[in-house]
């Protein structure tokens, strides 16, 4: 008998098929985990401007009349306003808190 050197068009077969079933249980996790990250560097970007208001107020003795007072000072953000990862917009409220309305 000869030595078997390669493998068959049905094993090449079989193992398509099982990483397709791999690649069909693992993308919808993954675009839900880039969701889920999205929604978090929104919330991480909340929780940081508030603290810059707050920080803003120690210095100042007063809050903000705007949220840009704040966003676009370079003490407080010195590589620029934070961005929405989820394309909302960042606005403050009458208690000088921030929210986003994505």
């Amino acid at each position: 008998m000869k030595d078997k050197k390669g493998i068959t068009l049905v094993e090449l077969l079989i193992v398509v098929m099982i990483l397709g079933a791999l690649a069909a249980i693992a993308l919808p996790r993954i675009s839900q985990s880039a969701s889920n990250a999205r929604q978090r560097a929104c919330d991480t970007n909340i929780s940081l401007i508030n603290s810059a208001i707050e920080m803003y107020y120690v210095d100042t003795g007063s809050y903000p009349a705007a949220l840009t007072n704040v966003t676009n000072n370079t003490t407080y953000f010195p590589d620029g306003a934070p961005v929405c990862p989820l394309g909302g917009t960042y606005t403050m409220n009458a208690n000088h808190r921030v929210t986003c309305n994505h």
